[in-house]
């Protein structure tokens, strides 16, 4: 579906991965113009400098001046950045934002400058999204965890503590260097970190609470592997029911999502990785239910889900510009 008038788009922060893969999915979003792409460090550079992938695709340049009029704003700042950008260029108040940072994704820090960010997962509260002036984007091993927990927790079956295992790529980190994501670190190598004090805990449990008054704990140690993108997480907890009632229930819960998707075999991470899905496989273990959550960390975990939920909020059909395709050779 495309429209007539095409609506405005700014992008703050483009030069990193999670704003190089939105502008791979808006440059060819039939539905929106990219007005700017600011940043402070490449003005007057084109795109493609930062973004060679975009070579035929562009011809824009990084800009240094924001039109505070677009449509739509995205943010893709570094955690604790949006707040001070916004506060330094108001913008103006019809101006929807989108935020894929983790400054406004806890209640406590949802009203900001005069609006009310949306926590922004649609398999979760599609309605107040489409509603939204604002919309924080979740974290991406918080999509992966909260999309194997999701069904369970509405029907209250969340009654033990929660095991859960999620490896991630190094493009996870950022797109600058350090000590745990250069390739000669990361290359042939595996590790955990923050184990149990995950940052998108926070933002799991309140979703969780919302569903079912009492939620357990959630156990989950990050892992980080060796290779570029994607999540694989492996999330186990005790389930009375057999695994048929098991897939009825999230078959259930998912079928009008249409980027989550229930597979009958076991996953492996190329499924998913360039796609805007997230495929979940079930298996029961005596009393355990398995639950295998994978998505690519840059797409559903970040930037795919932005555009997903731009899509919402002007009312396009919620697939529009993220129809793509794995490549699992």
């Amino acid at each position: 579906m495309s429209i007539k008038h095409k609506a405005t788009v700014g992008v703050i922060g483009g030069s990193g991965y999670t704003g190089g893969e939105l502008l791979r999915l808006l440059v060819n979003h039939p539905n929106i113009s990219i007005d700017f792409v600011y940043s402070t460090t490449r003005p007057g550079k084109p795109l493609t400098d930062a973004h060679p992938d975009l070579i035929g695709q562009t011809d824009l340049t990084f800009v240094d001046l924001v039109n505070p009029d677009v449509d739509v704003l995205f943010l893709c700042l570094g955690h604790g950045l949006s707040g001070t950008f916004l506060h330094e260029n108001p913008m103006n108040d019809n101006t929807k934002i989108i935020d894929l940072s983790n400054e406004f994704r806890l209640h406590k820090d949802h009203h900001f400058l005069g609006k009310s960010y949306v926590y922004g997962l649609p398999e979760f509260q599609k309605q107040l999204i489409q509603s939204a002036q604002a919309v924080a984007n979740p974290g991406c091993f918080a999509t992966a965890i909260q999309l194997g927990l999701l069904p369970l927790a509405q029907n209250g079956l969340l009654t033990d503590d929660v095991q859960v295992h999620a490896i991630t790529g190094s493009t996870g980190a950022g797109v600058k260097p350090s000590a745990t994501s250069h390739f000669s670190w990361r290359n042939n190598n595996v590790s955990w970190y923050k184990p149990f004090t995950h940052q998108h805990l926070g933002e799991i449990g309140e979703t969780l609470s919302s569903l079912q008054s009492s939620t357990p704990d959630i156990n989950f140690l990050p892992i980080r592997g060796n290779f570029t993108r994607g999540i694989f997480a492996s999330i186990y907890t005790k389930f009375d029911g057999d695994i048929l009632s098991a897939q009825k229930l999230f078959r259930s819960f998912y079928a009008d999502s249409p980027f989550t998707h229930i597979s009958e075999s076991p996953l492996d991470l190329k499924m998913v990785v360039n796609t805007n899905n997230c495929l979940i496989h079930l298996h029961k273990h005596k009393d355990l239910l398995l639950i295998t959550s994978c998505l690519d960390n840059l797409l559903k975990g970040a930037s795919g889900q932005a555009v997903e939920n731009m899509n919402l909020m002007f009312s396009w059909p919620q697939t529009t510009g993220l129809q793509l395709k794995a490549n699992v050779h």
